[in-house]
């Protein structure tokens, strides 16, 4: 992914911030760090960190260490965490001047990387797009639309992008359930929307395909591609 060259701004370091898993933060805190250092190596002159909002005390003290910094929000839909969580423990932690950029689900250069994975991913297991089926696989919510209506959105974008026959969504947590989505297709190749290896990827999504009787390829979640730290970076790089 081409980068745009840097820039000298008012605001020179920046913090991916991702919800993690209260219960176990820290491979999920781990991750972010991970992250963070690929973007940093990406960015001269800039300060990266990762936190977790999940891990206690990690986002204050990666923001105690920042100026003014831009917030990456490594989440797959604006929506309560992005509009209001965030917004809340930047302001507990005394960090005003923090400004927060789109999530990564939103980012505008997301459709091109997930339309080049989809598509590589079905001809690497001997499917032609023209006669398979994308499936995408989401969280979903039962209180919100944000995380449905960011995903089919996708779907959409990918629509102009692709040749698949057919691009389905299908949710963890509400209708249309991956379960039901992912059944009876034909050829099909399933890309999971999400940010982290989490228990939705590792466990619910392949359950739920199993169930299915889904017989195609899995591919990783899209944020775990290589190219997800130029992404990253090219956004942090736009403000």
């Amino acid at each position: 992914m081409a980068l745009p060259e840097p820039e000298m701004t008012s605001s020179q370091s920046a913090l991916i911030v991702a919800h993690g898993s209260p219960a176990d933060p820290a491979p999920h805190e781990a991750a972010l760090q991970a992250l963070a250092q690929a973007v940093n190596a990406l960015m001269p002159g800039w300060t990266v960190r990762g936190a977790t909002l999940a891990a206690p005390g990690a986002l204050e003290a990666a923001l105690s260490c920042l100026d003014a910094p831009l917030i990456y929000p490594f989440f797959m839909a604006e929506g309560w965490f992005t509009g209001r969580e965030h917004p809340r423990r930047l302001r507990v932690s005394g960090a005003e001047t923090a400004r927060q950029v789109s999530p990564f689900g939103v980012d505008p250069a997301l459709p091109d990387l997930m339309a080049r994975v989809a598509t590589e991913g079905a001809r690497a297991a001997g499917m032609d797009p023209v006669t398979a089926t994308l499936v995408l696989a989401a969280h979903g919510s039962k209180i919100s639309r944000t995380s449905s209506d960011s995903t089919t959105a996708m779907a959409r974008a990918l629509s102009t992008r692709t040749t698949f026959k057919k691009i389905t969504c299908g949710f963890v947590e509400e209708a249309p359930f991956l379960t039901d989505a992912a059944c009876g297709l034909g050829p099909a190749v399933c890309l999971p929307f999400f940010a982290l290896r989490a228990g939705h990827v590792l466990d619910d999504v392949p359950k739920a395909l199993a169930e299915a009787g889904f017989d195609g390829p899995l591919l990783p979640e899209i944020g775990a591609h290589p190219d997800v730290p130029s992404l990253i970076c090219a956004a942090l790089l736009r403000g």
